[in-house]
């Protein structure tokens, strides 16, 4: 969720499962907002323009605060990274599935975490409104998980344009 960057600001990413799941749903915080998740499919634009094997780092600072940072490599996997650290905050708790990020003084991002594998290998996150929906797994995938993470993006009501920066 990200993803994948730009030196001012960036985006990130949350959750997904083989059948969707109920949004309502808790999800554990403890292990989803901790460690790396590569990204692996989002909306195209301008902020992630030439920005290939991404990832959105977490780590749990306590119940409800997330310490986030977001990088990716400019044209290819060995190009130039770029990164952007932010304080993210769970706005559903005990839920867990909505994270506002502040990147900057004036960069705020919302995610929800609209599904996800329940064994942690995978998950799908859009904003509030589904404008923007981001691909997230543990290891790099295979391209058949990459199109049914998409149909699921899908299934869940996004309608617009997906795609799969080279991933490292």
């Amino acid at each position: 969720m990200l993803k994948f960057l730009l030196p001012a600001a960036m985006t990130l990413g949350l959750a997904t499962s083989v059948a969707a799941q109920d949004r309502s749903a808790p999800i554990d915080a403890a292990s989803h907002y901790s460690g790396v998740w590569l990204e692996v499919g989002r909306t195209p634009m301008g902020l992630t323009n030439g920005c290939v094997a991404g990832t959105t780092r977490y780590e749990m600072k306590d119940a409800t605060h997330v310490a986030v940072e977001d990088d990716c490599r400019q044209g290819s996997p060995s190009g130039k990274r770029r990164a952007i650290r932010g304080k993210g905050v769970i706005e559903d708790a005990p839920v867990n599935r909505r994270l506002k990020v502040n990147y900057a003084p004036f960069i705020t991002w919302r995610y929800d975490v609209l599904d996800r594998d329940p064994a942690g290998a995978w998950f799908i996150a859009a904003d509030p409104k589904l404008k923007k929906v981001f691909l997230y797994t543990r290891a790099k995938p295979t391209q058949g998980l990459l199109d049914q993470l998409a149909a699921k993006a899908r299934g869940l009501g996004y309608t617009g344009e997906i795609e799969f920066p080279a991933v490292d």
